[in-house]
């Protein structure tokens, strides 16, 4: 009884481990998502917490970003998203010089592509091309547009100010991420044709109620 019993539990164990791997592939199949987040960092939140270990492209004494693409990350509308779905880390360099206005940081580039734009289904020059295309699309309010000594702006009027310069762009569209009491990301949410959508699941806001956006030390 208990051999038969064995090899019942071992059958099973296996039968789910070949469920989940054919499972986690398909996931990982490049191209096969529902939609993307397109993830903007404010930069000084960014620089502050990384203070010693940041990339000077991004965090040099002379720059002064503000907003700037975290990145474009394909997702499933259930939660979770694909990712690293090929070993490719090539990205050329007329590539990296184009995106670098709006993503300062060459080893970011590199990252976001390995790890997110791989499950994208396009080329590496399509992907960042709508990397580019996506933050064209967003207005930042004027409010945000550069980082100044006196803002200090709490995170709800963040998410109000996005939500009023971009029209189609609702509530359930954006996800404001914190660190500790600094708004650290807006999290927008698009269809793959780039127009604005409701989040997904676990696309939500991330902060304290005493959250602020300031142009931190």
């Amino acid at each position: 009884m208990k051999t038969v019993l064995s090899a019942i539990i071992v059958s099973v164990v296996a039968f789910l481990s070949m469920t989940g791997a054919s499972w986690a592939q398909r996931k990982a199949e490049p191209g096969t998502f529902d939609y993307y987040v397109l993830s903007l960092s404010w930069s000084p939140t960014h620089c502050a917490k990384n203070q010693g270990d940041a990339d000077p492209d991004q965090c040099g004494v002379e720059r002064k970003f503000g907003f700037i693409v975290h990145g474009l990350w394909p997702q499933y509308s259930n939660g979770g998203y694909p990712a690293t779905c090929t070993r490719d880390r090539t990205v050329p360099r007329a590539v990296v010089d184009a995106t670098m206005p709006v993503m300062p940081s060459v080893g970011l580039i590199v990252h976001q592509w390995t790890k997110h734009g791989t499950c994208s289904g396009l080329p590496v020059t399509d992907y960042f091309a709508q990397v580019r295309k996506a933050f064209a699309k967003v207005k930042i309010p004027e409010a945000l547009q550069a980082p100044k000594s006196d803002l200090s702006i709490p995170a709800t009027q963040v998410e109000r100010l996005f939500v009023q310069a971009n029209p189609g762009l609702e509530p359930e569209s954006v996800a404001l991420i914190c660190a500790k009491r600094d708004v650290a990301e807006v999290r927008l949410c698009l269809n793959k044709d780039l127009s604005f959508m409701p989040c997904g699941a676990k696309v939500v806001d991330r902060c304290r109620r005493d959250a602020l956006l300031t142009a931190a030390p």
